[in-house]
């Protein structure tokens, strides 16, 4: 029978010193226990997308060996599946294991946006919208935490870069952040509560995020009612004082005795109130008590049944992203004899490097998942593979698709180039891999290309080679079975992008603020992230947010919406079960600040089969209507009319209703300085104003141009321009009584 663990009663024991220590990890991986007042230690991992538990003693850094677990499909893939339920099935496996191993914490999911293709650790990430992050990952936390196991949302906040990621302040404005970076954060603090969140290494606005008191403690928990712990990114404590006083609860990993002495001088000179350090030392413990019942009882997880799972969530999370036919029928899926091309089709790159490195139950590669009789070439070496002579393998590759009804060339991007701790060199591709595609398709153009990478590369520049492409990103440890399914045909593609394929790396929104400075990373490109920027520029894009084709075909019908939901019918018309995603787009085409073409603001799943219809309704908040207004510090909706676009892509919407929305009232507090627009549009101060405000009797008439230009001037400037025969005593008269109400 599992002991009572008393929070207050175990608090009320504790000596300053035992608090103190318990603020930061006895180890890599566990918190520090008090055995005199039975405080055991915990023991937390990395995840996200499969448990890291290094076994026994760990390395400096925490990336030895790990004990094996299923490596699921990282985020870029599992976030391209569009599918909350089985993210949520992925999580509840993810709980199990981690469970039955005796972790009470699995380090994940990452929510950060991608804000660049260039990211080193965009595999971990979801998506460059923050809808898609927050949807996705609610499901995943719940799924985790349904097990009796804790999860930490990260790395919060604006963590978009591994460049100088320990240092660098990501200077934010107000809008931005809380529309794209942040939105996230939020919807998976207050739809699914997890157990911690981690704080992230860099500086939010030139304060480190675990110092940052309105980013931990006024927003996360005052606003968001965050209830649980906020733990720091291994490493990203400077000063345990501040950051305890800005609201972090526990440094990891162990920092050594002078960080807890640091802290009981603290309290003992009157710096650090000891009230304060006792709120994080009864989250410690919170925590503690929490995942004592499941480890207790610890658990079994089917390593066969998540490898199956594994195997559904890569073939769900891959998007075919062209198939055009040749000679009238298109080549996927494969249906007559075909060759196999690329080193990576019997070297799987499955996963990225750094400390989401799983140590897989099992793996399969696509070349043995296709079966032993298919012809093979490597056409060209990769970091890490086989060594060779690149010409010599692609003359025998360019042999072998001469000879071939159709080739499947396996392309991607080295383990290499996407890695925790540091950016990618370039979008493309490796040029020898460029260079066997060119050679390949010359001698044969029945070409399907099959992509393996962690974020988007650029196919502009061959594309054309290949009449189909299929973007697999990291498959985890079933991807190489997965594709199989896909390329035979066994399943039905049904991903779609959550990020965009530019053409070129100028084209990208964050070119030219990125990776930033002498310390700095300017966010230049304000709420205009991803597609928000292409779509709002009319910019050509190789491939487009959202987009995904499917072995069958979809048609959107009786398309209709209110201020609160939408509704369409969705019909399979092509001849094979599939399934689509329905995503609801929001525009604002009259807007008085910029805002996007279209902002994505709810997004559905549905599998069908031929010839089956089904209605999907989605509902809408004002919240969905809203922008965040700086000077009002909240989110405001104008009066007028919306736009509700329903997609299967950014670019390919099927219908759209229009709306008329009440707005909100849009004043806010009146100063001397605030124009005479602002003053006019305030209910108290407006008639206030135009009561006393007259103009001297030799001005002339004023014109539309003069009256906007009136309307822009603060009330201050126009009484100095003696522009009116208000003074300035009046005008602060004025102001008084307006703040008196």
């Amino acid at each position: 029978m599992t002991q009572v663990f008393d929070v207050e009663h175990v608090l009320a024991q504790l000596t300053l010193e035992e608090k103190a220590s318990l603020t930061s990890g006895s180890d890599f991986w566990h918190t520090e226990p008090v055995e005199r007042v039975g405080v055991p230690a915990i023991m937390v991992a990395d995840g996200p997308h499969g448990l890291r538990k290094q076994a026994e003693t760990a390395d400096h850094l925490g990336l030895g060996s790990s004990v094996p677990a299923t490596c699921f499909p990282p985020a870029a893939a599992l976030g391209s599946s569009w599918d909350v339920d089985l993210v949520r099935r992925v999580g509840e496996a993810l709980g199990r294991e981690t469970r039955a191993n005796g972790v009470a914490v699995l380090l994940g999911p990452g929510v950060n946006i991608k804000r660049t293709p260039l990211c080193g650790r965009n595999f971990e990430y979801v998506s460059e919208d923050p809808v898609v992050a927050g949807e996705l990952a609610t499901a995943m936390v719940g799924g985790i935490q349904s097990q009796g196991v804790g999860t930490s949302l990260k790395h919060f906040a604006a963590n978009n870069q591994e460049s100088d990621r320990m240092r660098v302040s990501a200077d934010i404005d107000e809008r931005t952040l809380r529309e794209i970076y942040l939105p996230a954060f939020e919807r998976v603090v207050t739809q699914a509560q997890p157990w911690t969140v981690m704080c992230a290494y860099n500086r939010l606005n030139g304060t480190y995020a675990s110092e940052h008191h309105w980013l931990l403690t006024e927003l996360l928990r005052d606003e968001w009612a965050f209830e649980g712990l906020v733990v720091s990114d291994w490493g990203a404590v400077h000063d345990r004082v501040p950051a305890l006083a800005a609201g972090l609860d526990l440094q990891m990993p162990a920092s050594g005795a002078g960080s807890d002495e640091a802290v009981v001088a603290a309290v003992r000179d009157g710096s650090l109130d000891e009230a304060v350090l006792d709120v994080a030392v009864r989250r410690v413990l919170r925590l503690i008590e929490r995942s004592q019942p499941t480890l207790a009882e610890g658990g079994t997880f089917d390593v066969d049944a998540h490898h199956a799972l594994a195997r559904e969530a890569a073939a769900a999370g891959s998007v075919l992203l062209k198939n055009e036919p040749v000679k009238d029928t298109p080549l996927l899926p494969l249906t007559g004899p075909f060759a196999v091309i690329g080193e990576f089709a019997r070297t799987p790159r499955y996963q990225g490097a750094g400390s989401s490195q799983v140590n897989p139950t099992k793996l399969d590669d696509a070349l043995s998942s296709l079966g032993s009789d298919v012809p093979f070439a490597p056409g060209f070496t990769i970091a890490g593979g086989p060594t060779g002579d690149d010409d010599a393998l692609l003359a025998e590759a360019v042999d072998l698709a001469g000879s071939a009804q159709t080739v499947v060339l396996f392309l991607g991007l080295p383990a290499p180039d996407e890695s925790e701790g540091y950016d990618r060199p370039r979008l493309g591709l490796p040029d020898n891999q460029v260079a066997a595609l060119r050679a390949i398709a010359a001698a044969n153009p029945r070409v399907v290309v099959v992509l393996a990478n962690g974020s988007a590369v650029a196919v502009s520049d061959w594309q054309h080679l290949a009449p189909a492409i299929l973007e697999t990103w990291l498959g985890g440890q079933a991807g190489g079975s997965a594709v199989a399914d896909l390329l035979r045909g066994v399943r039905t593609p049904s991903g779609k992008l959550t990020e965009t394929i530019p053409h070129r790396i100028e084209d990208t929104p964050a070119f030219g603020n990125f990776p930033g400075e002498v310390g700095h990373v300017r966010y230049g490109e304000g709420v205009l992230v991803g597609y928000r920027w292409y779509d709002t520029r009319a910019m050509d894009v190789a491939f487009p947010f959202g987009h995904g084709l499917s072995y069958t075909t979809f048609a959107y019908d009786d398309i209709s919406a209110t201020e609160t939901s939408v509704s369409v019918t969705v019909t399979n018309t092509g001849p094979v079960a599939g399934a689509e995603v329905v995503q609801v787009y929001v525009r604002d085409p009259e807007s008085s600040v910029l805002r996007p073409t279209r902002e994505l603001k709810a997004f559905g799943k549905a599998s069908l089969a031929p010839g089956e219809s089904r209605t999907l309704t989605f509902e809408l908040t004002r919240r969905d209507l809203s922008y965040w207004h700086p000077g009002l510090h909240r989110w405001v909706v104008e009066g007028g009319e919306f736009v509700v676009e329903v997609g299967a892509s950014s670019r390919d919407i099927r219908g759209s209703v229009s709306l008329q929305v009440e707005g909100d009232p849009l004043w806010g507090e009146l100063t001397a300085m605030s124009t005479i627009a602002e003053w006019f549009a305030h209910p108290v101060g407006g008639p206030l104003l135009q009561s006393v405000l007259t103009l001297p009797d030799d001005m002339p008439p004023t014109d539309e141009t003069v009256q906007a230009m009136l309307a822009s001037m603060p009330a201050k400037v126009l009484v100095t321009f003696g522009m009116t025969d208000f003074t300035l005593q009046e005008l602060d008269a004025l102001v008084a009584k307006v703040a008196a109400g």
